[in-house]
């Protein structure tokens, strides 16, 4: 084969990908054609149609069946990756058209996880239930990829400056202050300034966060070292089985703390570090019907959060 195939001249039909894949998945031409409702003249035509078109031979004809040569494996790959977008396209239009129906992907962050997104998704799901949404939990760095290439509808959580980032935009939603807290009956809890907690080992969030900054930049201006015996982890579940379980300290969103009657707040100020909780979205490209829902829900939820 010295040049490359020309697939989109107009003689390869979807009808041809829908087959193919059938006789993949029922493992002969015979069943292919039962599932399909077509005649078996019909769909072994179809399929010799198609190998005319590339040149290569799809499946292997056995006794027991058909099996997928090294070509068709290829192809089928391509075959389903085709279907499997022009599904996504009946889904959006379908989206369009009623709004009832759809999938959102959210990308989170440790701020969003404990209240304003769980009371969104209720929202949401009690007005639109045929409306499906994904949540991914991670960081801002490890979220915004995904955003850009379009696998994440919009990203929820601490807004992070943005400038060297084309392509994004941010709403704002709420400001959120951080705290230092520790399980309730810390033998730090009566503690007033930060050095008296560099004796109890910290939960810090990981590097590439912007609030690890933040707090660097609390210790550096009081000329303290960052916390040695520390792990770092910006999963919730785990930070706040860790707080309950040691004597670890950590610095959390507000609305954690106060939402979790276990945790306390060390009366050690933190008044540096302030939260900006928003929504990042793709600059140009549009919300499906199902993120227009999902951001609406986030933004009258938020409205009513105390803080």
């Amino acid at each position: 084969m010295s040049r490359a195939l020309d697939l989109l001249g107009g003689r390869l039909k979807l009808r041809h990908l829908v087959l193919v894949t059938a006789i993949a998945d029922q493992g002969s031409v015979l069943r292919a054609a039962e599932h399909l409702h077509l005649a078996q003249p019909a769909a072994t035509r179809g399929l010799r149609e198609v190998e005319q078109i590339l040149g290569v031979e799809l499946f292997t004809r056995g006794p027991r069946g058909v099996t997928p040569t090294v070509f068709g494996e290829a192809f089928i790959d391509h075959a389903r990756a085709v279907q499997a977008e022009l599904r996504r396209a009946g889904d959006r239009i379908t989206g369009l058209a009623n709004g009832e129906t759809g999938t959102v992907t959210v990308g989170t962050l440790l701020a969003a996880t404990n209240v304003l997104l769980p009371r969104s998704i209720a929202a949401l799901k009690a007005e639109r239930p045929g409306i499906t949404v994904i949540v991914r939990e991670g960081t801002f760095d490890s979220l915004v990829p995904r955003l850009v290439d379009g696998d994440t509808d919009l990203v929820l959580g601490r807004l992070n400056p943005i400038d060297d980032r084309t392509g994004l935009r941010q709403i704002p939603l709420y400001d959120e202050p951080i705290l230092l807290v520790a399980r309730d009956g810390h033998p730090a809890s009566g503690a007033s300034v930060l050095s008296e907690l560099l004796a109890y080992p910290w939960i810090l969030p990981l590097e590439q966060t912007a609030l690890r900054h933040e707090l660097e930049q609390v210790f550096r201006a009081q000329d303290l070292p960052m916390p040695g015996n520390r792990v770092e982890c910006t999963s919730i579940l785990t930070v706040r089985s860790l707080l309950l379980q040691t004597d670890m300290v950590a610095a959390l969103p507000a609305l954690l703390v106060r939402a979790d009657p276990q945790l306390v707040r060390l009366p050690v100020p933190l008044a540096s570090v302030k939260r900006s909780v928003g929504v990042t979205l793709p600059e140009s490209r549009a919300l499906t019907p199902a993120a227009k829902v999902m951001l609406h829900h986030l933004r009258t939820q938020s409205e009513t959060l105390s803080l």
